[in-house]
């Protein structure tokens, strides 16, 4: 059973074998990985298939390395111009490369059992906390982002209150921003509608007001931060 658990390459010499060995494995791996990801942060293509060779691409570095002082600074600076040649994706895709470039580190140093114990363990992680509900975002059904185009030449700082008034709980003005050359401007709001507020007539006051110019009203979803 001890031996399950030690490197393949206790010899210190990589044979044929060990090598398909260790790249397939890799590979296994890596698509697995990839395909359980996919569905938690719904990845490219691109980022899918680099995913899911980026394993086997570390193993075979390592195993080149192999010892090799000289050469495992050269590839800590090779992987420093890939990260800085990189676009920065969010937390969990840079959670997920390096889960990959540990995977690859532990095949290329021979420990076979132990990258696929820790491949399981993170992908067991990955699907509980993806179904976990408290971790989802919580959407409030009346709050709204409002953008409305008026021209130019309104006085628009009080032009909606008395609409706003009428059917919304709470309203707050973000940003205003010439448009279209200068010819209008886009107010950007927070709003909270009233319980039984109707949107089609909000929208048709607003509309009244404006000129019938554009209107765009979308829901909010706030992220969870009490966890």
């Amino acid at each position: 059973m001890q031996g399950l658990f030690e490197s393949i390459f206790s010899d210190g010499n990589i044979k044929v074998y060990s090598f398909f060995i260790v790249i397939f494995v890799g590979l296994i791996i890596g698509v697995i990985f990839s395909l359980v990801s996919k569905k938690r942060i719904n990845s490219t293509k691109n980022f899918f298939i680099a995913e899911a060779i980026l394993p086997a691409c570390v193993a075979m570095v390592i195993m080149l390395v192999n010892g090799n002082i000289g050469a495992g600074v050269a590839v800590a600076g090779a992987f420093s111009l890939v990260r800085f040649r990189s676009a920065c994706g969010n937390a969990l895709e840079i959670s997920i490369i390096f889960i990959d470039m540990v995977i690859g580190l532990t095949l290329g140093m021979g420990y076979i059992l132990y990258a696929v114990i820790f491949a399981i363990i993170v992908i067991i992680a990955l699907l509980v906390l993806n179904n976990t509900k408290i971790l989802m975002p919580r959407e409030n059904h009346l709050a709204r982002k409002l953008k409305i185009v008026v021209p130019e030449n309104v006085d628009y700082v009080n032009l909606f209150n008395d609409i706003f008034a009428k059917y919304t709980k709470v309203y707050k003005l973000n940003k205003a921003k010439l448009c279209n050359m200068g010819s209008m401007i886009q107010l950007n709001y927070e709003i909270e509608l009233n319980d039984n507020a109707s949107e089609k007539s909000f929208i048709d006051e607003i509309r009244c007001r404006n000129g019938n110019l554009e209107i765009v009203m979308e829901r909010v979803i706030y992220e969870e931060k009490d966890l």
